[in-house]
């Protein structure tokens, strides 16, 4: 028998260490000699911590929110008695989550010990750039990857075999290829997962794809505040070096690649591949204008193409079982799966990788089960701070490049976050602009004075404190940022305030006209009142921090809205649905 427990972030976060130590002693202490195993997120991050159990047949049996205290009667019923228990096992629904997806970039998150490259090869890992090095030329890898339309995750969805293509006709013989591993979007951890569940997938996407380029050199730019996927991409490398399919002579072939990690400090605008090209040569990260472009002259000067993790992850399943195979999924324009991670108001969060072309329906409610707490679905903001809002009349929109981009928000690296009902629109938008305002590298006055002017427009209005001709100032300066800003970054700043204002312009309206928040969200704009059907249970007055509400046993309290810190504690506390919050 085999006990597998997955070790992610999220599973580490959710005690998953604790588990899998009172494992190793439960085991110790019968006698079994059973070991324990450890694998990476397997996508269903809400269930956490996960724990597969393996019978000497091969059949697996999951459990999910394994805690210490769980893992006595698991090892007694199920590894000494051989009964599961049926309790703890993943339910049928739950099931659904992965069942429903189609996994190229995740079909080994969850399944593989990370840390051991002979789990990497059982699963033909390493074949695929074998096949590269003995049957085919570099044009034939790139033709490859033409024909299976691979575009890049990592937001702007450009054709990947193109900047192949073009770092390779750069004269010079010193290239690189450098993968972006510096996952900024708020909700946004796709990349995380590969690096710390499969990060051979990356390396052997690495390999292949300089190869086709001819870079003898890669660089993989990790954000710092990613350790886990650090150490795993750095217990890969040396296990790839060892078996020979890292470094010199690879597979006898003459073709000699290496990579190493380079740590960033998480700077937002380092997505921007100039930026990320100066924090690689030791200077701040600050865009350039292009051209020149990377592929031309990029890190040190040299030709340089750069993808992100997910991109690179697809391209040995690509090349091992062919382009026209990963073309055959998704549309005709967006080909392949894609890599959400859904985050929010929603039911089941974690990572869905499904084929392009899916409505957004099909993820959020197909996949993700709906809302939490079966609340109203309002919106779903996609592509990050870089992003927009989608507002529910169009959930049935097509989840592909063109389609989201019609909508004014872009499919970006993959970050779904869900809002309910009781999202404030403006409120949204101002913490998006608050995220690229503080991220911004002040290079361009636009998008450095530009965004704090659109900032302090949103602070005043959820404030209660908008004033007329507000939302005229708001587009304006959107408008001009866009056109005035050098990067990514500036240009797309203003979007989730574009697309807000776009489908909810009402509750712009509402704040500064009416001095109310539609959503009862903005603090300054909600009032507690109690109603009625007080009991005169003296609970909530008890609970309040700040000695705002008074009344007499059995009697109706109230609320001196003077003192009221708007703090929530009375509405949480009463048993009755006497706090009216509007």
């Amino acid at each position: 028998m085999r006990v597998v427990v997955g070790q992610g972030s999220c599973g580490i976060a959710s005690g998953a260490k604790k588990t899998a130590a009172e494992f190793e002693k439960q085991i110790a202490d019968a006698g079994l000699g059973i070991k324990v195993e450890t694998t990476g997120c397997v996508g269903t991050c809400y269930l956490e911590p996960i724990v597969d159990v393996y019978d000497d047949g091969g059949k697996m049996t999951r459990y999910v929110k394994v805690q210490p205290a769980d893992v006595e009667e698991i090892v007694q019923n199920h590894l000494i008695n051989k009964k599961a228990v049926e309790e703890k096992a993943i339910s049928e629904e739950d099931k659904q989550f992965v069942e429903k997806q189609q996994r190229v970039v995740l079909r080994n998150c969850g399944v593989i010990n990370p840390e051991d490259i002979d789990d990497y090869i059982a699963v033909d890992g390493y074949k695929a750039i074998e096949k590269v090095l003995k049957t085919m030329k570099p044009e034939e890898v790139i033709e490859e990857i033409k024909i299976s339309g691979l575009r890049g995750r990592g937001g702007a969805g450009f054709p990947t075999w193109f900047k192949w293509n073009a770092a390779k006709q750069s004269p010079g013989k010193e290239k690189y290829l450098v993968c972006n591993a510096d996952e900024g979007d708020p909700g946004a951890f796709m990349d995380r997962s590969v690096l710390e569940g499969d990060p051979h997938s990356l390396l052997e996407g690495m390999i292949i794809g300089g190869y086709a380029m001819g870079a003898s050199q890669g660089v993989i730019y990790c954000r710092a505040e990613y350790p886990l996927a650090i150490k795993r991409l750095e217990i890969a490398m040396a296990q790839a070096r060892e078996k020979g399919f890292l470094g010199k002579n690879i597979f006898g072939s003459g073709f000699d690649f290496d990579i190493y990690i380079k740590a960033g400090a998480g700077a937002f605008v380092c997505g921007e591949e100039t930026a990320l090209i100066a924090s690689l040569e030791g200077e701040r990260g600050m865009p350039r204008l292009k051209p020149p472009f990377p592929a031309a002259k990029g890190f040190w000067q040299k030709p340089t193409d750069i993808n992100n993790v997910e991109t690179l992850a697809n391209v040995p399943w690509i090349i091992y079982n062919g382009g026209a195979a990963f073309g055959a999924m998704g549309t005709e324009q967006s080909k392949g799966t894609k890599v959400f991670a859904l985050a929010g108001k929603i039911k089941k969060g974690g990572l869905v990788e499904v084929p392009m072309g899916l409505t957004l329906k099909d993820v959020i409610f197909g996949i993700g089960g709906g809302i939490k707490n079966d609340r109203k679905f309002k919106a779903v903001q996609m592509g990050g701070p870089s992003g927009g809002c989608i507002p529910a009349d169009l959930i049935d929109t097509p989840v592909t490049y063109e389609d989201i981009n019609k909508t004014g928000a872009i499919v970006g690296s993959g970050g779904m976050i869900v809002m309910d009902e009781d999202t404030c629109m403006v409120d949204m938008a101002r913490y998006f602009l608050n995220f690229t305002r503080d991220e911004s590298c002040g290079k361009c006055n636009y998008c450095r004075i530009g965004t704090k002017r659109m900032l302090e427009i949103l602070e005043r209005i959820t404030r209660g404190e908008g004033k007329d001709g507000d939302i005229e100032k708001l587009e304006e300066l959107a408008m001009k940022i866009k056109d005035g800003s050098l990067c990514g970054l500036g240009q797309t700043a203003p979007n989730p305030v574009l697309t807000t204002l776009k489908y909810f312009r009402n509750e712009y309206e509402d704040h500064i006209y009416n001095h109310k928040c539609t959503a009862a969200s903005c603090k300054a704009l909600v009032t507690y009142t109690i109603t009625d059907a007080c009991k005169g249970c003296t609970a909530c007055a008890k609970k309040c921090p700040v000695g705002a509400i008074t009344g007499s046993v059995k009697e109706k309290h109230v609320i001196d809205k003077e003192k009221c810190i708007k703090c929530g504690k009375c509405l949480e506390t009463c048993k009755f649905g006497a706090i009216e919050k509007k």
